[in-house]
C-alpha cells in the first residue's frame, strides 16, 4: 500500500485544517488506519485511528474532542479533521495502514506509512 498525506499548512490557533491520506491499494477497506505526528525534537506520537469499516475510532487524550478521523473506502481515503488547533499541535503528521481490521495505537504495529505533511499552528 502506498500512502500519500496532504493538507497541512499554516493556521492560527483556534483554526481548523483537514488532512487527507490517499491509499493506492484496491483492498484499502481491509486495512485499519492511523494518524501519528512528530514534532521537532520529540518522539512520534499516536493521534487517532479508525478500523476497517469506520465503525470504531480512537483518539489520544490530547486531541479528543477536537480532532475527528474518518474514511471513505470507496475513494481509498482517510481524513483527519482538526479543529480548535493549538500551537502544541504543530508537527509533521503521518498516516499509516495496518493490515488488520482492528486499529492499533502503537506505531510499530502499522505496516505502511506515508510521507509527513507539516502542520504549523501559530499563536
Amino acid at each position: 500500500v502506498q500512502l500519500q498525506a496532504f493538507g497541512g499548512g499554516l493556521v492560527q490557533a483556534g483554526g481548523s485544517l483537514r488532512l487527507s491520506c490517499a491509499a493506492s491499494r484496491r483492498t484499502f477497506s481491509s486495512y485499519s488506519m492511523g494518524w501519528f505526528r512528530q514534532a521537532p525534537g520529540k518522539d512520534r506520537e499516536f493521534v487517532a485511528a479508525i478500523n476497517w469499516s469506520g465503525s470504531s475510532t480512537y483518539y489520544s487524550n490530547s486531541v479528543k474532542g477536537r480532532f475527528t478521523i474518518s474514511r471513505d473506502n470507496a475513494k481509498n481515503m482517510v481524513y483527519l479533521q482538526m479543529n480548535s488547533l493549538k500551537p502544541e499541535d504543530t508537527a509533521s503528521y503521518y498516516c499509516a495502514a495496518r493490515a488488520y481490521n482492528d486499529y492499533a495505537t502503537e506505531g510499530l504495529l502499522y505496516d505502511y506509512w506515508g510521507q509527513g505533511t507539516l502542520v504549523t499552528v501559530s499563536s
